[in-house]
């Protein structure tokens, strides 16, 4: 049953990966904070991944990681405040950030409960908090 489900979750991913790679991601409005973590307007959870250097000005979650990992686009004309920046990626595309660490959306939380990214590869992407 277990191999089942890695091979489940293997093709949901590289359906992911081809929709994403379609220019699927969509740029979004400034994060919040609810229930002592920051997430989309939405509800939805927002990750921060260990190996971006907070400050930087850059993710180092790109492709086949931001495929996983989306990074949460900033809309056109969003300002960022507080906490909140904004960094250029490679493409030139926006991503927001919270004290200089980029934000990430999980692939497959649809719902404002799900946290399936959080403690993904061995810890390295954490729920991010205020």
């Amino acid at each position: 049953m277990g191999r089942m489900m890695t091979r489940l979750r293997l093709a949901r991913q590289l359906t992911l990966c081809v929709m994403l790679s379609a220019g699927a991601t969509a740029a979004s409005a400034q994060p919040v904070v609810r229930e002592g973590r920051l997430v989309t307007p939405g509800g939805l959870a927002l990750y921060t991944f260990a190996n971006d250097v907070p400050g930087s000005g850059r993710s180092v979650c790109l492709a086949p990681c931001s495929n996983i990992f989306p990074p949460y686009l900033v809309e056109t004309g969003a300002a960022a405040t507080g906490e909140l920046s904004i960094i250029e990626r490679p493409d030139g595309t926006k991503q927001w950030a919270h004290k200089g660490r980029p934000l990430y959306r999980w692939f497959d939380d649809g719902e404002p409960a799900d946290r399936g990214g959080d403690g993904m590869n061995r810890g390295l992407w954490q729920l991010a908090a205020p």
